[in-house]
């Protein structure tokens, strides 16, 4: 990459190293709630969250976590609109509290998509097996199918991301679709105890252990906040950004509000933590046939595996274009930020991540790890205390950016009071996170230690990337906070 005396890009660099497109909002949309896996978090962690949180009333753990979130993507917006970078959490902090620190989070936002990916891999592998198997099929090791998976995505990711938009959108249509058939018929049937406000009534809200509900809602709104990630392939950044990002949360945050309390009044408030009990993995797909009838089980057991899928081949184009904004900021190989003549895309990035996340499967495979126990619910836990990290602090970025920059309008809901509400329900959040990693990753303290050491150890590893930056090379620190941008 050339770099002018001013350390800034050349403009043959940024001619071959920037990003194009023109998607709109509802293309970023759908990749970005597409990780989020809507079918997954209403047929997976739904039930759990029944029966490991508060009960009838953990849907409404979905209303408080959209409303953090939601206060949380003002300020997000707002530096979305000031700082004209793709970065995001990267970008963000480091203009916010500065270059080192927002390398840091750049290191651990890359250390929590990757968690999340490698985690849903192998979930999506022992998935795949299973329904293979119950066809009739012969078994095989679950990690040949998540590396059959790894290398499908891997061919997505190399080609334009208008590619991925677009199955990424028929995928994430088709799981929306069947939940509102199934929430429509439970409607129309009044329930197994008729509809009713149950879930959201305090008595239920605060039963049982509301803490472990909300952390468990939290975790299925990671992948939203990437929105800015997209923005150097947006059309019109400026608008579409902000827009793409609170549709996404609220999209996100009325699905699963509307879809837990769907799944309650199925079962009725009386009777659902008994019937999440009996076997939370397959809760979906007996209230489908109970519903629906058999061909809405198997519809729902179909779109449980494209949920999965979506969501890997959502967060694999997130990473590549973490990847790649960090390259052209020359804190990672510049090779990364090499974009495809033709199709446009962060290729060398996108097959960079796939090696990686091979190398990861094969890794957990030699060492015979459980895809669900350990992959899944081990990587999920760190990846779930990352982000509410990540985003409390770019709650902080936002704070301090605009405090030093007075002369910028936003107006102090959208630059101090709505990033210091946020801040708090984060941070609180994050508390409660701490408190029941245990439960979350199903070990003792000391694993649960050693998981959560991750966090702080690959940020203080982006601090010392950017230490030595500092002293070593000059310009490179410089541009820490200025990835390509148009």
């Amino acid at each position: 990459m050339a770099i002018s005396p001013t350390g800034t890009a050349s403009a043959s660099a940024v001619g071959s190293q920037r990003l194009t497109g023109t998607l709109g909002a509802g293309s970023i949309v759908f990749m970005v709630v597409a990780a989020a896996s809507p079918l997954t978090v209403i047929g997976g962690a739904a039930p759990l969250g029944i029966l490991l949180g508060n009960g009838p009333g953990y849907p409404s753990m979905y209303a408080v976590a959209g409303l953090i979130l939601l206060l949380f993507s003002v300020g997000l917006s707002a530096m979305s609109r000031v700082v004209p970078r793709p970065g995001a959490f990267f970008t963000y902090v480091g203009y916010g509290l500065g270059r080192k620190q927002g390398l840091g989070a750049a290191f651990l936002a890359l250390l929590t998509y990757t968690t999340i990916q490698v985690a849903v891999y192998g979930y999506l592998g022992f998935s795949l097996n299973l329904a293979l198997t119950n066809l009739g099929l012969p078994e095989l090791p679950w990690w040949l199918y998540a590396l059959a998976m790894i290398a499908f995505v891997g061919v997505l990711g190399y080609r334009h991301i208008e590619l991925s938009s677009k199955v990424l959108g028929v995928l994430l249509v088709a799981e929306i679709g069947i939940v509102l058939v199934l929430a429509a018929v439970v409607m129309a049937t009044g329930g197994a105890e008729g509809l009713s406000a149950a879930p959201f009534t305090p008595v239920n809200i605060f039963s049982g252990a509301p803490g472990v509900g909300l952390m468990m809602a939290i975790a299925g709104f990671i992948g939203f906040e990437a929105t800015a990630i997209f923005r150097d392939e947006a059309k019109d950044p400026e608008k579409t950004i902000p827009r793409a990002t609170y549709a996404a949360v609220l999209l996100i945050g009325l699905f699963y509000t509307f879809g837990g309390w769907a799944l309650v009044m199925a079962w009725g408030p009386s009777q659902v933590v008994q019937a999440a009990a009996e076997d939370p993995g397959a809760m979906i797909v007996v209230t489908a046939a109970n519903y629906l009838g058999s061909a809405g089980a198997i519809a729902i057991n179909v779109l449980l595996l494209t949920s999965l899928f979506a969501c890997v081949l959502s967060f694999h184009n997130v990473i590549t274009r973490y990847q790649h904004s960090m390259a052209a900021a020359g804190t990672m190989p510049q090779l990364l930020a090499d974009v495809h003549p033709r199709h446009l895309s962060p290729h060398k990035s996108s097959l960079a991540q796939t090696i990686t996340a091979t190398v990861l499967i094969v890794a957990f495979a030699l060492l015979r790890m459980d895809p669900v126990l350990q992959v899944f619910t081990w990587l999920s836990g760190i990846a779930t205390l990352a982000i509410v990290v990540l985003m409390a602090q770019t709650c902080l970025a936002v704070v301090a950016y605009f405090g030093r920059h007075s002369e910028l309008t936003g107006g102090p809901w959208r630059t101090r009071i709505a990033p210091v509400l946020a801040l708090v329900g984060l941070l609180a959040a994050g508390a409660v996170i701490v408190a029941y990693f245990p439960m979350l990753v199903g070990g003792g303290w000391g694993l649960s230690l050693a998981l959560m050491a991750t966090i702080p150890l690959t940020m203080a590893a982006g601090l010392l990337r950017g230490r030595y930056l500092e002293r070593q090379d000059g310009a490179a620190y410089a541009r820490i906070t200025d990835a390509i941008a148009g």
